[in-house]
């Protein structure tokens, strides 16, 4: 655990109250922020949203100071390309096991940057050493060569490899400032890529602890870099110079990234917003779906782009179900501690809290009613909201379309199965949605519902957990998908390769063009008869 110092922070009943102010120590700090690539000698100052104190002074980095990362990059991608896979896979290995026994230290730093309660940031830290672990132990079936039907078969012979791209420039957010950190260029490293990264400005310090474990783990220096600053400087300079590119963050940012991504006719994978929808089914249990709703609407203070803002409830169970929701989000602690014992911490900046405080005002200014919550907690820390329940919300309210990432959900009645399924799939967004009830009934709504990834009986962590599945939105929620195959080949050209023996495809020179033709025919037709295995 990091160096700290003890102090108290006011709390109601059954709050933690406990929380250091001296949170990392200078020694500490130094350590880690000596790994960005920096020339400028000017920094700027990080600051813990739990008491908005001063956290970390972090370089800044300069255009050239990109320009050298990128150089160092492309000289380092072509060794590494070169390393066996089976070394790529067993460093994989060994950061899994440095992420659980470093747990304590990534904890602090996740909780320190985002405001985050102790067991969200333990997700993070369980998510990271999944992905890890996963692409160990498949690397060797992702990375292999694979073998294709030829035109002729024996006297053609294919085979598909999987060549990197080269230099992987990620620009990842703060919300999930250690799994978004890592685990998107974890495959692109394992496939022979190498990686330039701008963690978001806000959590630098996990960025950097988690770019330590990997380099403990075997990683070579120029393999993976990271460089600070303004998205609009350094992160627009990465997607001007990287050969793929990887966003998390919010759909406006994503879309200009996308334009200058297709100036240059590079890929990208984008995860951008997300207005999430969870449909509570006839026949569900209501308790269960109630506790179902509380993790997946206020994890993380609802800083989560697969967080759930709204909640359609069948008639037939909705005064049911509004009771035991509230009686649980009523009852959730809120403080600023680094203990286990807190339900919801505190959101990241003013911005959040303004947004917040600005889409609740709106809601009620526009008829809507709160339930439970509805105010700014500054007697807890800067910028704690209490998680809120609004009822009656219209079309008017700006929270009833736009994305609020924080903690605030809408109630809505519906009648039939058909209605909710329309009200879910209303708006821009196609990021993460949820079916609370019976399975088989979920099962047949899943494909109808627009969303990248649905979640049966859970709000998102059956498929973000789940890293063999590929995750990622439709819509305005994005383009490419992390996890899973797909999170692999991304980050890779598919490039065929075609053996001729005997004859070419145009066939031998002494036999005219029309008989030929005449020959290819017939054994298209035999062909047609035939079943040809791989």
């Amino acid at each position: 655990m990091l160096v700290l110092m003890s102090s108290t922070t006011t709390a109601r009943p059954g709050v933690s109250p406990s929380l250091s102010e001296a949170p990392v120590s200078a020694a500490r700090v130094a350590a880690l922020t000596g790994l960005i690539r920096s020339t400028t000698g000017e920094s700027r100052t990080t600051r813990t949203p739990f008491t908005d104190q001063a956290l970390a002074e972090v370089p800044v980095s300069s255009l050239d100071d990109v320009d050298a990362a990128f150089d160092a990059a492309r000289v380092a991608q072509v060794r590494w390309a070169g390393t066996a896979v089976r070394d790529r896979a067993s460093m994989l290995i060994r950061l899994h096991d440095l992420v659980l026994a470093h747990q304590g230290e990534l904890m602090d730093l996740i909780q320190l940057e985002s405001g985050k309660t102790r067991k969200h940031a333990y997700d993070e830290v369980l998510h990271l050493a999944l992905t890890a672990r996963y692409y160990g132990r498949r690397l060797r079936h992702l990375a292999g060569s694979s073998r294709k039907v030829g035109v002729f078969p024996l006297i053609t012979q294919v085979t598909v490899h999987h060549v990197p791209k080269g230099v992987v420039g990620i620009i990842s957010p703060w919300n999930y400032p250690l799994t978004m950190a890592l685990a998107d260029g974890i495959p692109a490293i394992a496939a022979g890529n190498v990686v330039v990264q701008k963690p978001d400005s806000q959590s630098p310090l996990t960025a950097l602890a988690a770019l330590e474990l990997l380099r403990k783990a075997g990683a070579p220096t120029d393999v993976w870099q990271m460089v600070s600053g303004a998205g609009s400087v350094v992160g627009t300079a990465i997607v001007q110079q990287a050969d793929y590119i990887c966003f998390t963050g919010s759909t406006a940012t994503g879309t200009g990234i996308a334009k200058l991504a297709a100036e240059r006719l590079v890929g990208y994978s984008l995860e951008l917003g997300g207005k999430n929808p969870m449909i509570v089914l006839p026949g569900a249990d209501v308790e269960k779906a109630a506790e179902g709703a509380v993790g997946a609407c206020f994890s993380s203070a609802g800083q989560l782009c697969v967080s759930i803002e709204r909640l359609y409830v069948h008639d037939s169970l909705y005064d049911d179900f509004r009771d035991a929701f509230v009686r649980r989000v009523s009852s959730m602690s809120l403080g600023a501690s680094l203990d286990w014992d807190v339900d919801m911490g505190s959101l990241v900046s003013a911005s959040q809290l303004e947004t917040v405080t600005k889409h609740v005002d709106d809601a009620v200014a526009n008829g809507a009613t709160v339930v439970t919550g509805g105010r700014a907690r500054p007697d807890l820390g800067p910028y704690f909201f209490e998680p809120t329940v609004l009822e009656d919300v219209t079309p008017a309210a700006e929270c009833f379309a736009e994305e609020t990432f924080g903690p605030l959900v809408s109630l809505y009645r519906y009648g039939s199965v058909e209605e909710a399924v329309e009200l879910a799939n209303a708006g821009e967004y196609g990021l993460n949605a949820s079916l609370f009830g019976p399975v088989p009934l979920a099962k047949r709504l899943a494909p109808r519902i627009k969303a990248g990834t649905v979640n049966i009986n859970e709000g998102f962590a059956a498929t973000f957990g789940s890293v063999d599945a590929p995750m990622g939105g439709m819509r305005t929620s994005g383009t490419g998908r992390r996890q899973g195959d797909e999170g692999f080949y991304r980050y890779t050209e598919t490039q065929s390769v075609g053996v001729q023996r005997l004859v070419p495809v145009a066939g031998p020179a002494a036999i005219p063009a029309k008989p030929y033709a005449a020959v290819l025919t017939f054994l298209l037709r035999v062909l047609r008869r035939t079943t040809v295995r791989r």
